[in-house]
């Protein structure tokens, strides 16, 4: 059995946190990109906050 430390990860880029590799993903975990159903499903709300986001002309 492997400690969880040995096992690899990835950064979220919605929440910037590491995720550590599941069973579940065994069989695709190099198209793994979020950590969670949460964080998949605030990437578009993520993406619009960022373009949003600038200079403010007056």
């Amino acid at each position: 059995m492997r400690k969880k430390s040995d096992l690899p990860t990835k950064v979220c880029p919605v929440c910037e946190r590491p995720f550590a590799w599941r069973a579940r993903w065994k069989n695709n975990w190099d198209e793994v990109v979020y950590c969670s159903r949460k964080c998949g499903s605030q990437r578009y709300k993520l993406k619009r906050g960022e373009e949003s986001v600038g200079p403010v002309s007056d």
